[in-house]
């Protein structure tokens, strides 16, 4: 009997023992897999513009430009709010597109707008923007809003239209500006195959630079035309730290308790 109660007493133990390491390998699992570090992505972005301007005094008839000429890299570097919420991003870098206009006849009167005697105007971009991104992360899958800032330069122009100077086919006039800045934002996807993302985004960049220079001398001096585009990219972008894992402050930190104890 006394051989028996050892004996269950050894099994109890030993199973006791297995549950809690398996326990703890579980535990230890679930925290790695929740563990997301403060990471960082470049990537190289290329998609489509939908480009369009709103006038006053108000014209009509008109019709988005398109272009297939979007480019950009940007630098993402994810960081934590709190040092504990992990759904936080700032997104920084270079891009070029394309801001345009296009009037289209009247349909009753076949009367076509213009402006400066311009029918069709496109300009190409280059610009830096920077913004703030919110993401929530379920892998595979990531969910993006973004929203920021961007300053730029109209470099070129080509514009047409059966009013137009000649003169002006290439080249901006002096009343119109070339600096440009405004607001752009949007929401996107990614697929997350570390160490690399496959990225969706839809944007929406509302320029605050008008194209034309007030005009104080005219009675029309409030005349503006500013630019609001609709873009869509698809990026491939690399991590350049890890996304999981141990980062090295934490490293240094539980080499530090190891040596000096905590409490």
């Amino acid at each position: 009997m006394k051989r028996l109660l050892i004996i269950a007493a050894i099994l109890v133990g030993s199973i006791s023992a297995f549950a809690q390491s398996d326990s703890l390998a579980l535990y230890e699992s679930k925290a790695k897999k929740k563990l997301i570090n403060d990471y960082s992505l470049i990537g190289v972005n290329y998609g489509v513009t939908f480009s369009n301007f709103y006038f006053m005094p108000s014209k009509y008839n008109m019709k988005p430009v398109f272009a297939p000429n979007y480019i950009s890299i940007t630098y993402t570097k994810h960081s934590k709010m709190f040092d504990s919420i992990p759904f936080f991003a700032l997104v920084v870098g270079v891009a070029t597109g394309t801001e345009g206009f296009e009037f289209t006849p009247d349909k009753e009167s076949g009367y076509i707008e213009d402006a400066d005697g311009a029918q069709l105007c496109t300009m190409r971009v280059i610009e830096a923007p920077a913004m703030m991104q919110i993401h929530f992360d379920a892998d595979p899958f990531k969910l993006m809003a973004n929203v920021g800032v961007y300053g730029g330069w109209r470099y070129s122009i080509s514009r047409s239209g059966a009013g137009l100077d000649s003169a002006y086919e290439h080249s901006f006039r002096d009343y119109e500006n070339r600096l440009d800045y405004g607001l752009q934002g949007g929401l996107g996807f990614a697929l997350m195959f570390d160490p690399v993302e496959l990225h969706f985004n839809c944007n929406v960049r509302w320029s605050w630079s008008s194209l034309y220079e007030p005009d104080y001398n005219s009675k029309y001096y409030y005349k503006y035309a500013y630019p609001l585009d609709i873009y869509a990219s698809v990026g491939l972008h690399f991590q350049i730290t890890r996304r999981r894992g141990k980062t090295i402050k934490d490293i240094k930190k539980e080499a530090y308790d190891l040596v000096y104890g905590t409490n």
